[in-house]
């Protein structure tokens, strides 16, 4: 591989020639494990998108991998993410020692889960959308678990196919996704410092961004810029608070708002309509909605209540 290059995959075929692998036994569906690689990594930096979804639990030493903005080595065993179309990208410093890669990696293609419930489920598994810095680091056991459903993955599509195989490797792939997501829910407890301080470094941006004035002038602050700001995904941050508070970053928002116009309604002689406008609602309606939805009470009805 040249360096500097953008490597685009389109099937699971053209990636097995890219890496000096035989043709995938089957088109749709493979798995790779990372010491059967035979093409030598070059120097340089260069990125990767594939057309197909990706799981991979590798070990590779003085490599950077790049996902978003986050960099991140694998020297330790990780297991992440990608959806069709995202750019990983890898970074090899001139002169490094690049030993075996070891772990695996399954690539899976859109057509594969096509009219299953799988193919609409598998949105709905947030990791996707993770960083490479948000891996989910996993203990030995873990990894045990997980290696072995691939295992029962690659010997369903190398034995004879019949019309029970789709069923049955789906089956298996919903399997190693629903442990991922509970491995992740471990993960946010266990590193339960690190989350508690981007949960702080969260409120200390909300805090500021309330008290400028941006409401009225902004609106609420997106997901993502808070997750920009935060140097996260916008999915993380909506799955570490959902695990950490049981709620959406868009729950979290409206309540912290919510909070805002009740000392507003209760120590001003603001009018309504002014504390929607200073909290950034277009139309006093909307505001009115989402504050009895919150509350039970209408903001005349809360108002009234301290008189």
């Amino acid at each position: 591989m040249l360096n500097q290059q953008i490597y685009h995959f389109r099937t699971i075929a053209e990636y097995h020639r890219a890496a000096g692998l035989p043709n995938p036994a089957h088109p749709l569906i493979c798995v790779v494990h990372m010491d059967d690689l035979t093409r030598p990594l070059a120097e340089g930096t260069f990125s990767l998108i594939y057309d197909f979804y990706s799981i991979s639990m590798k070990r590779v030493n003085n490599v950077k991998f790049k996902y978003g903005r986050q960099v991140s080595d694998f020297d330790e065993g990780v297991l992440f993410f990608m959806s069709p179309g995202q750019v990983f990208g890898m970074e090899i410093e001139k002169g490094s020692v690049i030993h075996r890669p070891e772990g695996w990696m399954i690539l899976i293609h859109p057509d594969f889960i096509w009219n299953t419930a799988l193919a609409k489920n598998i949105k709905q598994y947030e990791f996707f959308d993770y960083s490479v810095y948000e891996a989910l680091y996993l203990s030995d056991k873990e990894e045990a678990m997980l290696t072995a459903i691939i295992g029962q993955i690659e010997q369903e599509y190398s034995s004879h196919i019949d019309r029970f195989s789709q069923s049955v490797i789906v089956a298996q792939l919903e399997l190693l996704l629903t442990y991922s997501e509970r491995f992740y829910q471990r993960q946010f407890i266990t590193r339960r410092v690190a989350s508690n301080e981007l949960l702080t470094r969260m409120e200390d941006f909300l805090s500021g961004y309330f008290s400028s004035g941006a409401l009225g002038k902004k609106g609420l602050p997106s997901v993502a810029l808070i997750a920009d700001t935060l140097n996260i995904s916008p999915g993380y941050l909506s799955s570490l608070l959902k695990s950490l508070t049981g709620q959406s970053t868009q729950q979290h928002l409206h309540d912290k708002l919510i909070e805002l116009a009740k000392e507003k309604l209760s120590t001003t002689n603001l009018s309504v309509s002014e504390i929607a406008y200073e909290l950034g609602f277009e139309h006093l309606q909307s505001f009115s909605k989402l504050f009895k939805t919150k509350t039970s009470l209408s903001p005349i009805e809360f108002r009234h209540s301290f008189n």
